[in-house]
């Protein structure tokens, strides 16, 4: 008797992989990952990319305009427009990464401790980010900027501790709807300790959207930034940075516009993707989302 073999059932995909196939297949996400990649191989191989010292001065080719020679231009003391370009996105991109992560190293804690625990330490915690959130972002990083000192790391100490109170709303929303769920309950009652569960079984099931949001905090890292060295309160001269570029070029922008228009091309660039990737992750990572 011929015994017909049941045939097995396809394999599902790991969420992850399901993720990413969504993510796919958004042309926008796509493009602002591929710009934003770009940015990064042009930040970290900038020594290769750049064709020229990005301090160099030449006085015999002060403000040139864009030729074979200079292809993005000179500036008021002849460096190369390009090489600062370059090596200036190594600054954006770290300020906004390195911020990033110490608003999430700070907020995430606090929030999953306020949204877990509740009571009056969720009170405190709420009160205090309310008075934060109350101070808009920008103005607090220029003041915590002042107050610590005009460098890059500072600013990026500044930048990420004003954006802290962001993440620890986020937090404490997501929590709070996570640990009410039924697997949470389970996990309660089997007698798991509340460090696990909040570890294990809150903080995983939290992160996509603190994964969204970290994203467009980048963008609005990398905006803050420069702003602060427009300012004087970031990178500081002569080290290149978009935002320090834009504030020399506003005093040439009449005779030599191409010492403005690339710093802020790419700073529109870059915080356009960022913006692009964030909403493409949202959709991906979220599949009730449409």
């Amino acid at each position: 008797m011929n015994t017909v073999k049941p045939t097995p059932l396809p394999r599902e995909a790991s969420p992850a992989k399901r993720a990413w196939r969504r993510l796919l297949r958004r042309r926008g996400a796509m493009l602002g990952l591929l710009i934003v990649l770009l940015f990064v191989v042009a930040a970290v191989c900038a020594s290769w990319v750049a064709p020229y010292d990005p301090v160099a001065t030449s006085w015999s080719a002060v403000r040139k305009a864009p030729s074979s020679a200079y292809l993005l231009g000179t500036d008021e003391l002849g460096r190369d427009v390009l090489s600062r370009v370059v090596w200036g996105a190594r600054a954006s991109l770290m300020a906004g990464l390195v911020s990033v992560c110490i608003s999430m190293l700070l907020g995430v804690p606090i929030g999953l401790l306020a949204g877990y625990l509740g009571g009056w330490t969720d009170g405190v915690i709420s009160r205090l980010t309310d008075a934060m959130l109350a101070v808009p972002f920008l103005i607090l990083a220029i003041a915590l900027a002042a107050f610590l000192g005009p460098s890059l790391s500072n600013a990026m100490v500044a930048i990420g501790i004003s954006a802290t109170p962001v993440f620890i709303r986020l937090t404490r929303a997501q929590v709070l709807a996570v640990k009410v769920e039924d697997y949470v309950e389970a996990a309660r009652a089997v007698g798991n300790p509340q460090w696990r569960i909040a570890l294990r079984h809150v903080l995983p099931n939290v992160l996509p959207p603190l994964i969204v949001q970290s994203t467009l905090a980048i963008a609005a890292a990398i905006i803050a930034e420069a702003s602060l060295s427009f300012l004087g309160l970031g990178q500081q001269p002569p080290t290149p940075s978009w935002g320090s570029m834009l504030n020399t070029a506003k005093n040439y922008v009449d005779n030599s516009p191409w010492m403005a228009i690339w710093p802020g091309l790419s700073i529109f660039l870059l915080v356009l993707s960022f913006n692009l990737l964030g909403d493409g992750l949202r959709d991906a990572l979220d599949p009730r989302h449409k």
